[in-house]
């Protein structure tokens, strides 16, 4: 985000974020449209000289004018599910555009993505491809499709968010592949189109992205030498952001690192950035509802919760949390929870804040599998969302309404006489 301090109050774009906090509420997810822009066109101009798509990792964050604005600019998507490739066609994104990952896709998501006329299915199991080539046949429409290889690196992130070794549930092993590649050409009513891998998220150095692109590309002239002759090489997302201070690559470092691989090839490069376009660019307003002492343990409990922001509960992430305003007292190091009944509902613990009850925080870089992650776990209505642009603010997700959760249950016709209540 964008963010400044004027007066000791903190600014999302042109607005306090106490003015945004008092006329649309809290918890409240703010987005900055002029960091998403930026950061998508320094990426674009990093790739200068190499064919290429960004598609961008829907996943990250699926609210429509994210969508929309990414699409604007002449983005692709990276779907895992028929909901999201929903979200993009109703946020005016191009199916044409579109690469559908995910090792659960099925039948139904199948077959509407290729009426739609995706760009490809990224295939991560022999039996997925199977699916595809029955549906395919049945519609009498070949299917475009990748193979996702799993090229065993370790992208030395997370083991939640690890996803190119061999014990994680992603892809075809990269040493299989080629004999798959080779029945896959023989069907009629498949397309060989290109190459996927995608090794993991919140990657901070880009030797593990050299390492895989180097292991896909063998891969690659060995199918040339086969007569299987593929248009892209998809590389999938996973370039970090500096969420503690820690030393990121930038877009620069990160197609520089692979340029030296492509050159001379004709294959268009396909990248997935997801957290790395939207993470910056949104912070999570929350307010203190009391301060609470346990001994020396102290808590300021806020009106957001592990339902609302998911990452420092599942996967004990550090996140940026500022006072929005001086609340004029003595600096205590709180931990800072939500009121879900969890021990693990936190935010941040041991943060060194200045704080009162009715102090507003902001939790930041919250852009990225935030809302995406958020539930209506002990019956909370989820978050409203904010796009701010410059002196603009728009209201691109209402706060859902405890009615918005209840719709579409129904009460049981309970009865005293069994045999009609079976009935």
């Amino acid at each position: 985000m964008n963010s400044t301090s004027l007066q000791g109050e903190l600014m999302l774009g042109q607005h306090t974020a106490t003015s945004l906090a008092q006329r649309f509420g809290t918890p409240l997810y703010v987005y900055d449209k002029e960091l998403i822009e930026s950061r998508y066109r320094q990426l674009d101009a990093a790739f200068t000289g190499l064919k290429h798509r960004i598609c961008y990792a829907v996943k990250a964050n699926s609210n429509l004018a994210v969508l929309q604005l990414l699409a604007h600019l002449g983005a692709g998507f990276d779907i895992v599910s028929g909901g999201e490739l929903e979200r993009v066609l109703a946020a005016g994104g191009d199916p044409a555009q579109v690469v559908f990952s995910g090792v659960g896709k099925s039948a139904a998501e199948i077959e509407r993505a290729l009426q739609l006329g995706i760009h490809c299915f990224n295939a991560e199991s022999s039996a997925e491809l199977q699916m595809i080539i029955e549906i395919a046949t049945a519609m009498g429409k070949p299917a475009p499709i990748s193979l996702r290889v799993n090229p065993d690196v370790d992208a030395g992130t997370h083991p939640y968010i690890s996803t190119g070794l061999r014990d994680n549930k992603f892809g075809i092993p990269i040493e299989e592949a080629l004999a798959l590649y080779r029945q896959a050409a023989q069907e009629p009513y498949l397309r060989i189109v290109g190459i996927d891998c995608h090794i993991g998220s919140q990657l901070v150095t880009v030797q593990p992205f050299v390492d895989a692109l180097e292991r896909v590309l063998r891969l690659v002239d060995q199918l040339a030498d086969i007569d299987i002759h593929l248009g892209h090489v998809d590389v999938g997302g996973g370039l970090g952001v500096s969420y503690r201070g820690e030393s990121v690559p930038s877009a620069q470092d990160y197609v520089e690192a692979l340029r030296p691989l492509l050159a001379g090839r004709s294959l268009q490069v396909i990248c997935e950035p997801g957290r790395w376009l939207v993470a910056d660019a949104g912070t999570l307003l929350t307010r203190v509802v009391r301060l609470k002492d346990n001994g020396d343990r102290h808590f300021a409990v806020v009106d957001a919760a592990m339902n609302d922001l998911l990452r420092p509960s599942l996967y004990q992430s550090w996140m940026e949390i500022r006072a929005c305003t001086d609340a004029g007292v003595a600096e205590q190091i709180y931990d800072i929870v939500g009121p879900v009944c969890e021990t693990g509902d936190y935010l941040g613990k041991e943060r060194r804040l200045r704080l009162r009850e009715g102090t507003l925080l902001a939790v930041m870089q919250a852009g990225a599998y935030g809302y995406t992650m958020s539930s209506n776990y002990n019956t909370r209505p989820r978050a409203a969302e904010l796009m701010v642009d410059g002196a603009h603010c728009h209201l691109v997700r209402q706060r859902e309404t405890l009615s918005d959760l209840m719709r579409g249950e129904s009460l049981l016709p309970l009865s005293t006489d069994k045999e009609q209540a079976c009935n």
